[in-house]
């Protein structure tokens, strides 16, 4: 028989990026006495990787625990970039509600219509959180009507429009639930949680079933399943059988040999757990997300959505440069498999395939954002390898038609900027849809664009709009090839011989375009040292040195003046690099290389291609 455990709430956050959820989360965990009175708590405390924080966005969904009033709110911080939207689809089978946070000034944005509608296709009840009440330039009023509208082109339920709105300036770790209200503290969210939520139901003497919605990684305990009991008990020592939806053929027994839920930012480990917790499972090696733990006597699995497929793919290759090796820990063919196959132990929205060699692998994933994160990660830890430019997965239609991601860029403006971004996008492919007044002399406009246009556009933009334009784009569907697009209309200034970058050299090389790199730096032959201003490549020799005789000292080269090497950050690099060239990774540098590095075969291929 089923019933209802009223003593936890299982909620997940959702948003768009940016939008506070994070920041909400961290005052949940406060106010519910998580932390000792005189602990001292870093900001976004949820964000634990070091990239999280200094990006300011959340990579991982991440779970925790708070009580109210003895009941047991599970609380799952979810990411808010479309790239890591493959976390979002799994966590919301773990949950019973979901808690919408929209900022009070931008309102509703292209990844609350993804969360949202993700959402209400579960049926999941909606509380609506008007988040940073606080900003001067904030309208609540008007926000509410625009998440309202959201929920009628989502064609959501009359329940569902029958929502509750709480606004909150998570920040202050306020919360009301009416504007004219005088605000103390997140109380009336807690309340409207415990009050509109339901309760998880489920049958507690039916057989255990337990759905595994993310997996977690440890290097001493390896894989952790975590998941939510929907029926029966789970205990330690419990033997049980592994199913899947998805995959009819899984079938095999396992033991659980440790069991944790969650209290606020721990995991403690318990020896059974029942209907409505959200479990952790160590010591599985085996255990995916989708994987349905069941009593051996009656393995029914739970049926999981497929997670939306990867749009773009790029190379990674063992690192073959003349400076190879010099830099990196881990350098070989077998490291850098090892690697990209551990990474999908944990993201369900990465592919990783071999090729015709064991020295290159080709990695998909949702965007550009989630590849270069990967990047950065293994940077991190000590890998060195080469990756390619990006470029996106076709499909091709029952008729043969060849079939191309499209993304939906919604573009915040300047109003003196708008007539340079549509030109810029129409350029690359992309369609304007619609364009209307924003708030304080912006123009909003949005584009369909094939996802390669996208593809080394962000730098761009920012410098088109002078660092005030805002771009989020979305994953639309497959559409009819858009026919050819130029990347890039500039050339790159090539080295033509290894050694050291002089002064003199560069000084020579700074009149044809814009260098990346400064005086005293390694280079060698085929490298790209700088942006040619034209659009032809063009080979100089930076490491050339002025011929001293007896009327020119070896000082003169003091007075030359060189311009500030512009520092390409890793998203610039894979932004910049075209199709016949890598991007060389190691731990300390990022260079840029023509994949052919002897300027005689490299001019032999061109002529072939």
């Amino acid at each position: 028989m089923k019933i209802k455990r009223e003593d936890v709430r299982n909620i997940a956050i959702i948003a768009h990026v940016d939008h506070g959820k994070t920041t909400l989360v961290d005052e949940l965990l406060k106010q519910s006495g998580v932390f000792r009175s005189n602990q001292v708590v870093q900001e976004r405390v949820m964000d634990s990787n070091d990239i999280e924080r200094e990006r300011g966005i959340t990579i991982l969904s991440k779970n925790t625990a708070v009580y109210y009033n003895d009941v047991k709110i599970n609380i799952i911080d979810t990411p808010g970039h479309a790239d890591f939207g493959g976390e979002v689809e799994r966590v919301l089978k773990m949950v019973n509600g979901v808690v919408l946070v929209v900022d009070a000034f931008e309102g509703a944005m292209p990844q609350t219509k993804f969360v949202l509608k993700k959402a209400l296709e579960l049926e999941l009840p909606v509380i609506v959180c008007i988040n940073k009440i606080d900003r001067p330039e904030a309208r609540p009023q008007e926000v509410i009507d625009e998440v309202l509208e959201l929920f009628i082109d989502l064609d959501a339920s009359e329940e569902q429009l029958d929502c509750p709105f709480v606004y909150a300036s998570a920040r202050n770790g306020i919360a009301i639930l009416e504007l004219d209200e005088s605000p103390e503290n997140m109380k009336p969210l807690f309340e409207t949680i415990i009050d509109y939520i339901p309760a998880p139901e489920g049958d507690p003497e039916a057989d255990t079933q337990v759905l595994i919605s993310t997996i977690d990684y440890n290097e001493y305990v390896g894989r952790i399943g975590v998941g939510k009991v929907d029926n029966g008990t789970i205990k330690v020592n419990q033997d049980v059988v592994i199913v899947n939806h998805h995959e009819p053929e899984k079938n095999y027994k396992v033991k659980i040999n440790k069991l944790y839920e969650f209290d606020g930012l721990k995991k403690v480990e318990v020896n059974e757990a029942t209907i409505g917790a959200i479990v952790a499972i160590s010591g599985v090696s085996e255990l995916h997300i989708g994987d349905t733990i069941c009593s051996p006597a009656n393995p029914i699995s739970i049926p999981f959505q497929k997670i939306s497929e990867p749009t773009i793919a790029m190379h990674f290759i063992v690192n073959d440069s003349p400076l190879a090796g010099k830099e990196g820990k881990f350098v070989t063919s077998r490291h850098l498999r090892e690697r990209l196959f551990r990474e999908l132990n944990t993201d369900v929205s990465l592919r990783v395939e071999e090729t015709d060699t064991t020295e290159s692998y080709k990695v998909s994933g949702r965007g550009e954002l989630h590849l270069s994160v990967l990047i950065e990660n293994m940077r991190r830890e000590g890998f060195e390898f080469a990756v390619s430019k990006a470029e996106v997965l076709y499909k091709n239609d029952d008729k043969g038609k060849l079939l191309e991601p499209m993304e939906r860029a919604i573009i915040d403006v300047p109003d003196e900027f708008t007539g340079n971004v549509i030109d810029k996008l129409s350029q690359r492919k992309g369609e304007l849809q619609g364009m209307s007044a924003s708030n304080g002399g912006y123009t909003r406009l949005e584009f369909s664009i094939p996802s390669r246009g996208l593809i080394g556009y962000r730098g761009e933009f920012l410098t088109d709009t002078k660092g005030n334009g805002i771009i989020n784009t979305l994953f639309d569907d497959y559409g009819p090839y858009k026919g050819d697009i130029q990347y890039r209309k500039q050339g790159s200034l090539i080295a033509y011989e290894s050694g050291e970058s002089i002064t003199y050299g560069l000084y020579n090389a700074q009149e044809r375009g814009v260098l990346f790199i400064g005086a005293g730096e390694k280079v060698y032959a085929g490298m790209v040292i700088g942006q040619n201003g034209k659009a032809e490549d063009i080979e100089v020799n930076v490491c050339k040195r002025k011929q001293l005789t007896n009327t020119r000292s070896s000082g003169a080269d003091d007075a030359l003046k060189l311009v500030p090497p512009k520092v390409l950050s890793l998203e610039q690099a894979l932004e910049f690099i075209d199709t016949d060239e890598l991007l060389e990774v190691t731990p300390t540098s990022l260079r840029i290389r023509k994949k052919i590095l002897d300027p005689t075969q490299r001019m032999r291929a061109k002529r072939n291609s």
